[in-house]
């Protein structure tokens, strides 16, 4: 009871502060570790990333920018930024009892972005099915051996399906989730499709055309049309090297003179050669590389091209009169060895001239996910100002050399300009232009301090209530009177649509005691969304007017299907004495009473604090009489429960409600050493198959704090 008083009190004490809220510049680059080349926002300039490398293949790093020099169709250029990118690999943290890292239930920018940045595709219009399972073993592989904790990586899919694809995150169990549900749908070989068409056709003079022709232009456009997407995308991600992860089996045109020609005309009444173009265009322009992979591996053509049923010269057919007959010279072995060739031949060239490599003929890529991540972890960023900035579509060829003898550079080979008038900006639910722009980008922005969480609970069928916090550090604000401060949040589905888009504008009309505890605490928003079963993607992005300091936090949220399942829990909301110090600018009405102060989004908790907690446990029982097991329970590192309060409820005391037991309890701390621990609070249900569900937290306990904030 003591600590509900306490805090209690704290509550009242800060609930005063005069912070009006209201619904309704360009975004700081990720900061740290990783320099981030800085321009003038209105002129475009031309961004390098540059692999250098010895004759052992080995990375070379103590190169400066009076190393380099940067051609653009064969004219030096200024370099006018210069940095060395060193990333290093992180691996997730986890409780030695647990087989996997827990995920946090808390999101935050304080520590600026300082990882990779991936979107791995899996071309399911030119991956035979049979071959489906090698693709989702590559891609696991990667994602379980080769990923970092401090990387993002998006899936996408081919043939589209962005219901099945995943955004940005680092995430494996939802990358991993997304991974598994490839399935290939490659149409049959071209050669196996005439040859089949050679037996149908009842006259077999002439150029056996393919059936499939059509279809085929369709899928390798689409595909394109894919990889042009993401490239144009990625054109907002700056200062880093941007990597496409392509696994497909290759499309089946040859790009050679296209590539290599980029004045080449269209060919083909379907204009497959322009999007070709395009495509390769808008790889130059945003400086992506490309990765590609060939599941097929090293085996034999037979293998590689699906083969059933195939008829060649070496083992003639028969005709409807009983004579023996044989395809065109056209259609046999050799033909299927040139289909494998010139699909692996198009990967090399998308890959190559993009400045990343392929993977052909190999059955173990480990070595080259390590070189993956070796080429995304050290290089240099060049970046100077065209010689032109005429949106006329031309392509412009880049050449960056060192004067070291005995190394080699990597880069991309140029750019084209974009054409026409750069695009006018849209508004959208009252939000700056500065805002939208944080908002959209897969990167956290570190400038502006935010800490975000989501609870889902059980509301309004069919949908959950999702209480979602927001909080700023007041380090990061102007506490200027009349200053405003901008808060933009929306939840995007898998189906790219947009839910509960506001953005609220905070006056910082202070009095002289809330100023200062703004200044060493900051202050928080709750907000509810109402939101369906499903996975959502929860973007917060907020701006100090003033000081023009932007920041924007990325947030993976499964919504459950409360009202379908039998039993559930709600999201796991906290509180303590050292969080409530924080001024609240609004509050949660549904949890005033359930909790002795607001949620927090604090998981560092001093040894002299205690942390409230408050979850509700859902059971449709159909009326059945039975009893439920609540407990809490802090778990060591090493598996050791240190905690346990256990509460046993009755059916009874659903009539009426909403179908749920509020649990509530509180964890003194100071029996705890500094350390790790993992809060876990689940229920058991005593009827039938006894079904459990429960929710877990990772937390940190420090030292404690003293009188003086010490």
């Amino acid at each position: 009871m003591r600590l509900r008083i306490r805090l209690a009190a704290l509550f009242a004490l800060f609930a005063g502060s005069i912070l009006t809220a209201g619904q309704a510049p360009q975004p700081a680059p990720p900061q740290g570790n990783v320099p981030t080349p800085t321009f003038k926002a209105q002129v475009e300039y031309v961004e390098v990333d540059a692999l250098v490398l010895d004759e052992q293949g080995n990375f070379v790093r103590d190169l400066t920018k009076d190393d380099f020099q940067v051609f653009e169709d064969g004219k030096a250029q200024t370099i006018s930024t210069f940095a060395l990118v060193d990333i290093p690999v992180e691996q997730a943290e986890r409780p030695l009892f647990a087989s996997r890292p827990i995920e946090p239930d808390v999101e935050s920018n304080e520590r600026p972005f300082d990882g990779r940045v991936y979107v791995l595709v899996l071309d399911d219009l030119h991956t035979d099915a049979l071959r489906s399972q090698r693709v989702k073993a590559a891609a696991r592989l990667f994602i379980e051996r080769s990923l970092g904790e401090n990387d993002l990586m998006a899936v996408l899919f081919t043939a589209g399906r962005s219901q099945d694809a995943q955004e940005f995150t680092n995430s494996k169990r939802l990358l991993l989730a997304a991974v598994d549900k490839f399935m290939g749908r490659k149409l049959v070989s071209s050669t196996l499709a005439r040859n089949d068409e050679y037996f149908r056709s009842p006259n077999r003079g002439g150029r056996i055309s393919d059936p499939y022709e059509q279809e085929r232009v369709y899928n390798a456009q689409s595909m394109l049309s894919q990889l042009k997407q993401v490239a144009e995308w990625f054109g907002g991600v700056r200062g880093r090297r941007k990597t496409m992860m392509l696994i497909s089996e290759g499309i089946d045109y040859d790009l050679s003179d296209v590539i290599r020609r980029w004045d080449a005309p269209a060919s083909g009444a379907s204009g497959i050669m322009d999007d070709i173009r395009e495509t390769i265009a808008a790889t130059a322009r945003s400086n992506v590389s490309i990765y590609a992979i060939d599941p097929r591996g090293l085996s034999g053509g037979e293998d590689n091209i699906t083969v059933g049923g195939f008829a060649n010269s070496d083992a003639p057919g028969t005709s409807d009169s009983g004579a023996s007959v044989a395809p065109p010279g056209d259609i046999g072995m050799s033909s299927l060895m040139s289909e494998l060739r010139m699909s692996q031949d198009s990967l090399r060239q998308l890959a190559d001239e993009s400045g990343g490599f392929a993977v052909v003929n190999a059955n173990d890529f480990r070595g080259a996910f390590d070189r993956v991540v070796r080429d995304n972890s050290s290089y240099y960023v060049l970046a100077y100002y065209p010689p032109t900035t005429k949106r006329d579509g031309k392509f412009h060829r880049i050449e960056v050399k060192v004067n070291r003898p005995g190394l080699r550079v990597r880069s991309r080979r140029g750019y084209a300009s974009p054409k026409g008038n750069p695009p006018r900006p849209a508004t959208t639910g009252g939000m700056t232009p500065e805002l939208r722009e944080a908002i959209n980008s897969p990167i956290p922005i570190s400038g502006l301090t935010l800490r975000v969480f989501a609870a889902p609970f059980k509301g309004t069928s069919p949908n959950a209530s999702v209480l979602l916090g927001v909080e700023l550090l007041g380090r990061d604000l102007s506490l200027a009177t009349n200053n405003k401060v901008e808060i933009s949040l929306l939840a995007i589905d898998t189906k790219q649509k947009v839910w509960g888009l506001r953005t609220d504008t905070l006056t910082m009309n202070l009095r002289p005691e809330t100023r200062t505890r703004v200044e060493q605490t900051g202050f928080r928003m709750l907000n509810r969304m109402d939101l369906p079963a499903g996975r959502y993607q929860v973007r917060v992005a907020a701006r100090d007017v003033e000081k023009t300091n932007v920041g924007s936090v990325v947030y993976d949220l499964d919504v459950p299907d409360f009202y379908k399942q039998p039993f559930g829990i709600s999201g796991l909301t906290l509180t303590s004495m050292s969080g409530s110090a924080m001024v609240t600018a609004k509050a949660d009405d549904q949890l005033k009473d359930a909790l002795p102060a607001p949620p927090i989004a604090q998981r560092t908790f001093p040894q002299n604090d205690e942390i409230a907690l408050f979850a509700e446990v859902y059971d449709s029982s159909n009326g059945v009489p039975h009893k439920v097991d609540i407990l809490s329970t802090v778990t060591t590192d090493e598996g050791t429960v240190l905690f346990k309060n256990e509460e046993t409820r009755d059916s009874s005391e659903l009539q009426g409600a909403t179908g749920g037991y509020g649990y509530a309890a509180r964890i003194p701390l100071s029996e705890l050493q500094p350390g790790m621990y993992v809060l876990r609070v689940e229920g058991r249900s005593r009827l039938g198959d006894r079904q459990v569900a429960g929710r877990e937290v990772q937390f940190q306990v420090v030292p404690p704090v003293n009188a003086a904030g010490r």
